[in-house]
């Protein structure tokens, strides 16, 4: 059985699993819907979704390290067909209260937080708020485009979150620009400029203020070569590293 968690619920997990990795000695922070949450989008979080920074497990590891700490998180297999995959669900096999999602950076264009850029919010680490927008803003695109219909479903969720994240994003005066943004990676800021393009003609022309003043406004990035990429990653690192 399945059931739709509370907040309270999700948040609950997240912190019983983060505690369980900060005891192995492995940094984590919240990503998706939780970490819209606590930011302060109001749509109620379905599920837990973590990065884990390390290089030395792989993700079944990850999974094996919360199930061997606590009996309450368990593994069942995958419906998709041919995966090879468990999925990480906490509660009880026959009443599962929520699924948890362990990544790692470079997963879907994941980028590595520094350990000093990790926001706390409600004491719980958070990915901060710009990256977590651009990630936002990749999933908005990917369910669009799924060829699966309960994705494609997903997509107006995303919409309430990415509006959700720029509205906030703007009353903090958060701007791509700025020196604490330097290690995001070249190539997912490059394709969050091509999808805000993206964004504002099938949401609306309207929303291109909203993007531009994050310091979204230039043009698709797909006329820009690799080298001029990487001069303009450098050129951000060395504003403030």
């Amino acid at each position: 059985m399945v059931y739709k968690p509370s907040s309270r619920v999700v948040r609950d997990v997240a912190t019983r699993a983060i505690d369980i990795f900060s005891s192995q000695g492995l940094k984590c922070c919240i990503f998706g819907g939780l970490a819209c949450s606590l930011y302060g989008v109001t749509r109620t979080p379905g599920d837990v979704d973590l990065v884990i920074f390390t290089t030395e497990h792989s993700l079944e590891e990850l999974k094996q390290i919360l199930c061997d700490n606590d009996s309450k998180f368990f593994l069942v297999p995958s419906m998709k067909p041919f995966a090879t995959y468990k999925v990480l669900w906490y509660g009880y096999p026959t009443y599962r209260q929520c699924k948890v999602d362990v990544l790692l950076p470079g997963i879907m264009n994941i980028p590595r937080v520094p350990d000093d850029r990790i926001i706390y919010q409600n004491d719980l680490p958070v990915m901060p708020l710009l990256p977590l927008l651009m990630l936002k803003l990749q999933g908005w695109e990917d369910h669009r485009n799924h060829q699966e219909m309960y994705m494609r479903r997903k997509q107006h969720s995303d919409v309430s979150d990415v509006r959700g994240l720029l509205k906030i994003a703007r009353q903090q005066g958060v701007h791509l620009a700025d020196a604490a943004h330097v290690w995001i990676p070249p190539l997912l800021i490059n394709e969050t400029k091509r999808r805000v393009i993206l964004w504002t003609e099938k949401i609306g022309s309207t929303e291109s203020t909203k993007w531009k003043a994050l310091g979204f406004g230039r043009p698709p990035q797909s006329t820009i070569s690799a080298n001029d990429a990487l001069a303009e990653y450098l050129g951000r690192m060395s504003m403030g590293v």
